[in-house]
């Protein structure tokens, strides 16, 4: 005899629910377009709908007719995210354990450390590819430089990409190559020569919306995958963006963040009575912007206007790209996706591109072609605001991404979403919509690893995390996380470059249901359960595979 009985009125309409799921994703007719849009180093509070100060109507707007995420996870650096997109399980698996560029010597020949998207990793565009999807995609790749390792090996049809992890924005110069300029761009696996009015997110869109065109003749489905590079390092944008933003900026970094964060807190983002991480301390090295000259804080502005508007240009393109699904009359058929790869970048990549024929970082001719400037670490917490630390880490601030997803019309829900989800549970989340079975490879020594995300579709229509209180965990750099439930384990180690340090790991818990700005330590007051936690995450390092130089 069973312990309880469903009302009769709330198990039709859970079955109503479930059959409509099924209809949608099952029949091939009705197969779902999918487009998946990410962005490169986009901070946490850059839209509006985050509580941003840039202009971004096209992304609020999708925001306030999907589902908007306040809790989802990226990796910290941008191949490691795109290694658990693609493949749906953990980059140590896929062969990211770390970014190709980090690989430490004890670190090589590792399997999982391939430095590309390895073999025995699935791939989602294949497998909607093999499902009657049309695929495509534009942007950057970063999953592997050599022939057989490109996007037209890995299951996209169509393919315009940059194979690297960043470049400049413009068509870089042929004549005496800077570093920057070493980079390839491939259409379908050949190489291209880019147009001279090249400018990255104009020309991207400009690509994927003829690859659209071109399918939409096919009838299928399909598949489409924009991986845009901006607001990534080098800060460059068309002429006609730079000075919009004029003036915006010249109160300083904290006057920014704290309005960011004002911002957030109406908009129901974050509790009123949240606490924001705290700044890292000022120091020489890292001055405040009360330590600034004049003519450094003249400088300082000036980045963060040409990093507004790249974003403000991003969010352009992508209204372009929503703009042809709705004129094509295929937009309520879409399942749309947007999201960045990783928390706001606080790198310095100015100091290897000294003034020369190449690097010109004249004041005039900053956010123009020939410019070599990041906006660095204090823009960068602006940025992360309300989180702590930023891209490269495994703090909120390095994890923790914008995202938004709209489904199609007759699926679709509004509203804001806080349970916990990650980048691997795109790919069955996009299997299952699709009504395509997850692969049930019999596991053997070379079988490809499983799916190990979960699909966010019962999640998309109300119904919670998919996690609930199941374990997150994540290495990159010798940095870890391990999340049950609302607690967080953070280990960090002292940055050394890219490297993964071999100094021991400093485990820090926080309760991340009141404190997501990570300002409150709780391990002394809790060593139990720091070591039951750190034993777990130690459990999860052993089945991925994680190397270190040392414990």
């Amino acid at each position: 005899m069973p312990l309880f009985r469903l009302p009769q009125t709330l198990l039709t309409a859970m079955l109503a629910l479930g059959s409509s799921l099924v209809m949608a994703a099952s029949a091939e007719s009705a197969q779902p377009n999918i487009l998946l849009i990410v962005a490169d180093d986009l901070g946490y509070s850059d839209l509006g709908s985050y509580g941003g100060d840039i202009s971004t109507p096209t992304l609020d707007q999708l925001a306030h007719d999907g589902v908007q995420f306040t809790n989802m996870y990226a990796a910290p650096t941008c191949s490691i995210t795109r290694s658990m997109l693609m493949s749906g399980t953990d980059n140590h698996l896929a062969g990211l354990g770390t970014m190709a560029e980090a690989l430490q010597p004890f670190q090589r020949g590792k399997p999982g450390y391939e430095g590309y998207l390895n073999q025995r990793s699935y791939s989602i565009a294949d497998l909607l590819k093999k499902g009657g999807y049309s695929t495509l995609m534009v942007g950057k790749w970063h999953l592997g430089l050599e022939a057989d390792q490109g996007p037209d090996q890995r299951g996209f049809e169509q393919s315009f990409t940059l194979l690297e992890g960043g470049a400049a924005h413009f068509k870089p110069s042929s004549v005496d190559p800077t570093k920057i300029e070493q980079v390839h761009y491939r259409e379908n696996g050949k190489a291209v020569t880019l147009p001279d009015n090249f400018y990255s997110t104009d020309f991207y869109t400009d690509k994927l919306i003829s690859y659209l065109q071109n399918s939409k003749k096919d009838g299928k489905p399909f598949f489409a995958y924009a991986a845009y590079t901006s607001p990534h390092w080098p800060l460059q944008a068309p002429r006609e963006y730079l000075d919009k933003y004029q003036g915006q900026f010249d109160q300083g970094y904290d006057s920014v963040r704290l309005a960011r964060i004002e911002r957030m807190k109406s908009l129901g983002l974050i509790a009123r009575d949240a606490q924001p991480a705290n700044p890292l301390p000022v120091n020489p090295t890292l001055p405040g912007w009360d330590q600034l000259s004049p003519e450094q804080r003249r400088v300082e502005s000036r980045k963060m206007e040409i990093y507004a508007a790249m974003v403000d240009n991003l969010d352009h393109n992508i209204g372009r790209v929503i703009d042809y699904l709705r004129e094509s009359g295929q937009y309520d058929n879409t399942l749309i996706v947007f999201m960045s790869d990783n928390g706001a970048a606080g790198e310095n990549h100015t100091q290897f591109y000294p003034p020369g024929v190449h690097t010109d970082n004249g004041f005039a001719n900053l956010g123009q072609k020939g410019s070599q400037i990041d906006y660095g670490l204090r823009w960068a917490e602006v940025s992360a605001a309300p989180f702590h630390l930023f891209k490269g880490t495994t703090a909120e601030g390095g994890i923790s991404v914008p995202a938004i997803i709209q489904l199609p019309k007759t699926l679709r829900r509004q509203g804001m979403e806080r349970g916990v989800a990650r980048v691997d549970d795109l790919a069955p989340t996009f299997l299952e919509l699709a009504g395509i079975a997850l692969p049930n490879e019999a596991p053997t020594d070379t079988s490809k690893h499983p799916i190990t995300g979960k699909s966010m579709l019962s999640m998309l229509a109300g119904n919670g995390s998919p996690h609930g209180n199941d374990s997150l965990a994540g290495e990159l750099f010798g940095n870890a996380y391990y999340r049950e439930g609302n607690l967080k384990l953070l280990g960090l180690r002292p940055q050394a470059g890219f490297g993964a340090s071999v100094q021991p790991l400093q485990w820090q818990l926080f309760d991340l249901a009141q404190d997501r700005g990570e300002t409150t330590d709780l391990a002394a007051s809790q060593p139990e359960t720091v070591q039951r936690l750190k034993d777990a995450w130690l459990k999860y390092a052993e089945q991925v595979g994680v190397v270190f130089a040392t414990h």
